[in-house]
This record gives structure tokens, sequence and C-alpha cells, in this order.
């Protein structure tokens, strides 16, 4: 099904009845509906005929004797319903005829066109705005709508004919349009698959948010970026973008106009390239949730969201993190069930972040986190950390006050909190670990380990000095003492080899340069 399948001017509609069900004990008549290229169906008892036919009727003066008279015997038989099953669709079919502009509402419900049909669903939203706009919009509660409902709105809008085509004031587009005018909160809710019973598949109908003019906070889930008109309008107003299962790059949402213009620039950046079109800024724009999708990259669309604060990009498809350089606001990071294997230098790309999750990722070392000197919160959980070593590059973070290690390798280590709170020193008494704060039994390990630590570290480092005195000593406990030496005149000088001797040496050792005397090792020094 195209997306604009609706022609100018609405399709015919046409009703039969295909069918029975037999339900307990009586018959279900099984009505397919059809309008251009959607199709759905409907089921009712005979009873349901007979109540729509006593409100049309009463109200629109139908013939009385157009619905086929009720029978008792044989209710069930096959020829019996085989033959009602004509003469209800005859009936169905001379009642459209009946009505070709405005479908009565009895008739309209019993047919699901508030459901399934433009101008139903339209008059079925006006309804409810007329009755609940206003409560709606003082409360300031969220406002969920379906892709189908704004596409019949769009559609409607497109329609040269009167915004209210039954005659009844309550169902008037006008209800809608100035709701949405007034309208902060949306959220827009696609479906995968058909629309209820019939053929209709919502992710193919595009939808236009232009009609909403003071929209603060929007949720989008379960739809293409395709079928998403007019998100760009918002630009200056929104704060909070939400967008799920329904996008593979950043820029198709970010920068729709990019499908028109390869060569863009942001908003007041300096460029020394030609470009062919300058893209507005997402003013307003301080948080942005773009998880559960399938983006590979954080692309440079995000030049226009430099107010984000909070930035969720978690269960998507990351192998690198780039661009965020960008955002010079950034608090919150989510970068959690990605396919990030190593993050290099974070403090260049997340700045002054406070919250940090990388969990559910490949990560095994952490030699990228060690700069993060603003980091409050960080979530390393279900990753691939095996060593306690990658925790000394954390362990130096002033600010760290919450750190999640579970499902990682290292966790099956023994005693492995007690190890992990090491690595933070005198900081370990603030570190909430994995959920759970420090102990004081923990804190009474810690010092021991600490004690232990030390110890090692300072026999460590008088270790390498005494390596380091004998290699300093090694060239000199070397040299023949100086009774077996060879007169001054020829070897005596200390000065290695590769350097010439002084040309005034003499024989007599007690003319020697004092230079000569310090550089040379007493004879006492080889005892």
């Amino acid at each position: 099904m195209e997306p604009d399948s609706f022609p100018e001017e609405l399709s015919e509609r046409q009703v039969c009845v295909v069918g029975s069900e037999l339900v307990e004990n009586y018959t279900v008549y099984v009505i397919e509906v059809s309008e251009g290229d959607h199709r759905w169906t409907v089921k009712h008892r005979y009873s349901d005929f007979h109540d729509l036919h006593e409100k049309l009727t009463s109200e629109k003066k139908v013939d009385r004797g157009l619905l086929p008279p009720k029978k008792m015997l044989g209710k069930n038989s096959k020829s019996l319903v085989e033959r009602r099953e004509k003469e209800l669709e005859l009936y169905l079919q001379t009642l459209l005829l009946q009505f070709p502009q405005a479908t009565p509402t009895p008739l309209a419900c019993f047919l699901h066109f508030h459901l399934y049909e433009i101008n139903g669903i339209t008059a079925a939203l006006a309804e409810e705005l007329f009755h609940k706009g206003e409560q709606l919009l003082q409360a300031g509660e969220v406002f969920s709508l379906r892709p189908l409902q704004l596409y019949s709105v769009s559609q409607q809008l497109r329609l040269a004919k009167p915004t209210c085509c039954n005659g009844d004031a309550k169902t008037d587009l006008g209800h809608i349009l100035d709701f949405t005018c007034r309208l902060r909160y949306l959220k827009m809710s696609g479906t995968r698959g058909p629309v209820g019973t019939s053929n209709i598949q919502e992710s193919s109908l595009p939808f236009d948010l232009s009609v909403f003019k003071s929209l603060l906070q929007i949720e989008i889930s379960e739809c293409s970026a395709q079928q998403i008109r007019g998100l760009s309008s918002l630009r200056s107003s929104l704060a909070t973008l939400s967008i799920h299962h329904s996008t593979e790059a950043m820029m198709s949402i970010l920068v729709p106009e990019s499908s028109e213009f390869s060569q863009w620039e942001a908003e007041g950046a300096e460029s020394g390239c030609p470009v062919t079109a300058v893209i507005p800024l997402w003013k307003s724009l301080t948080t942005l949730d773009m998880s559960h999708n399938g983006i590979g990259t954080i692309d440079g669309s995000v030049k226009l969201i430099r107010k984000v604060e909070f930035l969720d990009l978690s269960h998507n498809q990351l192998s690198t993190v780039e661009n965020l350089q960008h955002l010079y606001n950034l608090v919150h990071v989510d970068l959690s069930y990605n396919s990030l294997r190593v993050l290099e230098a974070a403090h260049t790309r997340l700045g002054n972040i406070k919250t940090l999750s990388l969990a559910g990722n490949q990560l095994d070392q952490l030699t990228g986190l060690t700069k993060l000197y603003s980091l409050v919160n960080l979530d390393l959980s279900h990753n691939q950390l095996a060593q306690l070593e990658e925790i000394r590059n954390i362990g130096s973070l002033p600010c760290l006050e919450k750190l999640h290690l579970s499902n990682n390798p290292m966790c099956i280590i023994p005693d492995y909190r007690t190890k992990v709170l090491t690595q933070f020193g005198d900081r370990a008494a603030e570190l909430c670990l994995d959920g759970t704060a420090t102990t004081e039994k923990e804190l009474d390990t810690v010092e021991v380990l600490k004690a232990i630590q030390k110890a090692k570290e300072v026999k460590d480092r008088r270790s390498s000095g005494d390596k380091k005195i004998s290699e300093e000593t090694k060239p000199s406990a070397a040299a023949p003492p100086p009774h077996l030496s060879s007169p001054p005149s020829s070897s005596s000088s200390c000065f290695s080899s590769a350097v010439a001797p002084p040309p005034a040496v003499t024989s007599s050792s007690s003319s020697s340069c004092p230079a000569q005397q310090a550089a040379c090792p007493s004879q006492g020094n080889h005892k």
C-alpha cells in the first residue's frame, strides 16, 4: 500500500457480507468494508442489525421494512443463514447509497468507520476533544495519538470539503486544530503489522507534525523516519525528543533536510567549504532519547543540538563514540547495550559529564576513562572486565560516588568487593559499589589490604633502588686494583677508554689532576 493511497476525494465505499460463524447458539455475520485500498472486517449478530435499524428509523426516518424480518424457527439452518447473508448485504448497501455524503453516526459506528475510515476517525477524535480537550490541556497531561489518526487529519485538511461533514458541530475538525495548536506533550505510537482487522499498515502512512505549534515534549515509537513529516517545524520550541524503534540514523531525524541538501552546515557555524543549506539549530532541546533504534554511528547531525544535557543512545549498534565534543552541555550520557569494545580519551568527547552508562558493551579495559574528573555515577556492568588492575584507571576520579561492575568476569574473584574498593584508597568509604554502600567490615579489610599493598610498594622501591645502585657501581667494580694498574702515563685515568687521557700526565701518581682523583674510587671501596 502506498503512503498516499487516498486520492483527493474519498474513494467509493463497498460493503459485503462474506460469511457467517456460529457462536454458541447464535449466528455472527462477517462483513467486509472497503474504501480505496483499505479493507477491514466487522462481525455482528442479527440483534445488532435490529438495534441499528431502530436508531436509523427513529433518527433518519429510514424505511422500517428495509431490514429483513427476524426468524424464530430454523434460524441457524444453513439455507436461512445463506439467504439472510444476501439480504443483510443488500440492506447495508442500500443504507450507504441513501447517505452518500454524510454517513449517520449509528451506521458509521456499526461499520467501524471510527477505527479505519478517514472521516470516521477524525469525527471521533474531534468529538473526544470537544468533550475532554480543555481538561486535558489544563492538566498538562501527555496526549496519545496513533499515526493513523494524524494521517487522517492530514488527509482531511487536504480535501476541499467542509470541516464538519455530518452536520454535527461536535465532530468539527476545528476542535482538533485548536487542541493541536495548544498541546504541549504528545506521544505517537505506531504498530507493527496491520491495524486491527484491517489491511492498513501504519508504518506506511505519513503524518504531519506541523499542526502542533506549542509542543515541548514528543515521544515517537514504532514509526519509520520516512513517515514523520514536519518535525523540523518544532526546532524552536521542543525541549524533549524521544524516538524509539523508528530509525537507523540520527541524521534522518535531526536533519531531515539532508536528503535534499548534501552540503549543509549548522546555523552559526564557520565553514571553509561551500554549502547548499544552512540548517537552524534545535534551540530549546535539552533531552534527546534515541534509545532502542538501529543507529550505527553518532553522525554530524549532533552539531544542531548544542544545548542537549541528557543524551540516551542505549540499545543501538554503536561501535565508536564520535562527534560528542560538539555537545558542550552534556551532563548525563547513556551508551549502554551497544557494541563498544574500547573507549579512548573519553574526556575529549564527553567533557564534564556526571553520569555515564556503558553497561552491556564489550569493554575489557578502562584506560580511556582516567580523566573524566567530574564523573559521579559510572555503570560498567555486563562488560568483559576481567583484570582488577583496570580499576586503577578510575580509582583516582575525585567525584565518583556510584560504580556498577556487576556481571563482569572480575566479579568471580574472591573478595572482589574489597579488592575493588582498595583501588580507591582513602575514598573507599565514599563509594557505593553495585548499589550497596561500603560496610565497616569492608573498610577494615580495605585498610589491611592497603597496608599490605603499601608495604609491597616500599619493598619494590627498595629493591628497585638497590638494583639501580648495583647497576651504577658495576663499571667501577670491574676496574683492576691500583697495585695492578699500569703506570698512569698509559692507563691509570678513571675515564673510559673511549676518552683520550690528559696530555700532561706523568709517571708520578701524586701529579694526577683533582678531577681524576675525585672520579676514581678509593682503594678502600674495593675491599
